[in-house]
């Protein structure tokens, strides 16, 4: 049998995601020939995670999703520095920038997202951005902007979506006197109400981070500093981009593809034309939210499966994201209708229940639909939001104690009754410890059986720890529990 031929558009998160789900079902490329295009010159890596590297709690060695020699021990032919520039659908054939050309039989568009520039007089110059002005983006821009942070200098952060305040708590550890910028009136206003909003904003503030909130950057002179909408100056010796990001289409489009705000996929992740796939940040499907790791993830499992006819009825039907701020100090959770106000869920059987303690940094909030979570946004309740975002994947009736829940003090519906918070023990085997990776507590529990019996094991064998990193404590109790039972 003539393998298929593939090409992937794409070497970020979910092109080497659909890379390994690829191997991981063909690993000895009887089925599919892959090939893998990425414009960057690394090694995949987590672009999750940059914001610790930025902080200084990891080395770049440290996100990399793949080592050097991964490409060809997996027979997989592995193009680096270069990007696709031309499709002919027809011939069904793709040009490259350094002149190669790849014919295919499958078409993977894994084209991700590129920052979105404000249209603010002096951010741009001829060729990319001004001289003091980086994008938070790629693991070059965390590198730049690690080189140019020092202690004590100015630097604004536009944007208060979750890139800049992970950029402005980093760069605020390293010494650098940060203010962000963000033109709503809170922080982090897409999956926070405006009280959960203002906590957080007092929390960062104690780490040295200051903010101007519904203001404008106006314009941008490098090496004086940026102007705002209502006429104050700010010094910056440096300014941070990180106003949001624009899905990457436009070879789809000069192609014909159809494209609206993303490549337009249908749940086989399927483009207008049937040859071509799109996955990850480029894809527009109707249950996904963009700009997150976990559904192009899960894309990259289903796409797997039609690729190389493991499951040929696998189907996307959309993801359930639950948002983490990574930021040193903050242990911030939103899921589901985190934004929900009383007076706006319009359902007689719906409740909002919340627990508003700024003095102490804490803000928790609960929404429910007939007993089931629909909705939370957790500021300093971890224990908490352990527990709600179990509740809120299983979709099971939640425990009558509202307050308890809140908390964290009270377990999942059919978990042992132990008077204290949830325990590994006390975890259903069906419950999702690592959702980036959709890897369950039974998952955990086989894999050590099977001989993975440290964290790092646990992580190797199932991928367990690999996404945002916020399961981490979860996987780490859980192997203390194994060996504490074995």
């Amino acid at each position: 049998m003539t393998p298929r031929r593939v090409v992937v558009l794409g070497y970020g998160m979910a092109g080497a995601r659909l890379a390994d789900e690829v191997v991981r079902r063909d690993p000895d490329g009887e089925r599919v020939a892959l090939t893998v295009v990425g414009d960057e010159p690394h090694p995949a890596y987590n672009r999750v995670l940059l914001s610790s590297v930025l902080a200084g709690s990891l080395s770049a060695d440290a996100v990399r999703l793949h080592e050097p020699g991964w490409a060809a021990a997996h027979g997989v032919d592995l193009r680096v520095g270069t990007r696709a520039c031309r499709l002919d659908r027809r011939a069904r054939r793709v040009w490259l920038a350094d002149g190669a050309a790849l014919d295919y039989d499958t078409l993977v568009l894994a084209t991700g997202s590129t920052p979105w520039l404000p249209p603010v007089e002096g951010l741009a110059c001829p060729g990319g951005l001004a001289d003091g002005v980086v994008a938070f983006r790629t693991l070059d821009d965390c590198e730049r902007l690690v080189a140019a942070a020092r202690p004590g200098a100015p630097v604004v952060v536009v944007g208060g979506g979750l890139l800049g305040l992970e950029a402005a708590r980093g760069l605020a550890g390293r010494g650098s006197l940060v203010t962000v910028v963000h033109p709503a009136s809170h922080v982090l206003n897409r999956q926070l109400d405006a009280a959960a909003g203002g906590v957080l904003a007092a929390t960062l503030r104690d780490a040295g981070v200051e903010f101007r909130l519904g203001r404008g950057v106006a314009g941008y002179v490098p090496g004086d500093g940026v102007k705002l909408d209502d006429g104050t100056h700010l010094d910056a010796e440096l300014v941070v981009v990180a106003a949001g990001v624009r899905a990457e289409t436009a070879l789809a489009r000069d192609a014909g593809l159809a494209v609206e705000q993303g490549v337009v996929v249908d749940d086989a992740l399927r483009t207008s034309d049937g040859r071509i796939h799109a996955l990850g940040d480029c894809a527009q499907h109707p249950g996904t939210a963009s700009g997150l790791v976990q559904p192009a993830w899960e894309q990259a499992a289903v796409l797997a499966d039609l690729l190389t006819g493991t499951d040929v009825a696998a189907r996307y039907r959309g993801t359930a994201v639950v948002t983490r701020l990574k930021a040193r100090g903050v242990e911030l959770t939103a899921l589901g209708e985190s934004c929900s106000e009383p007076d706006e869920v319009g359902d007689p059987d719906a409740e909002v229940v919340r627990v508003h303690d700024p003095a102490r940094r804490r803000y928790a909030k609960l929404v429910l639909r007939r007993d089931r979570v629909t909705g939370a946004a957790l500021l300093g309740f971890p224990d908490a939001a352990a527990v709600l975002t179990q509740l809120h994947d299983r979709a099971v009736p939640a425990p009558a104690d509202r307050l308890a829940l809140l908390l964290g003090r009270a377990l999942p519906t059919g978990a042992r009754t132990t008077g204290g918070n949830a325990s590994p023990a006390d975890l259903p085997g069906s419950a999702i410890v690592c959702r980036c990776n959709s890897v369950t507590k039974a998952a955990l529990v086989t894999a050590w059986r099977s001989g993975a019996t440290t964290v790092d094991g646990l992580s190797a064998r199932t991928r367990a720890g690999t996404g945002c990193g916020g399961c981490t404590d979860t996987v780490c109790g859980i192997a203390d529990w194994l060996a504490s039972s074995s």
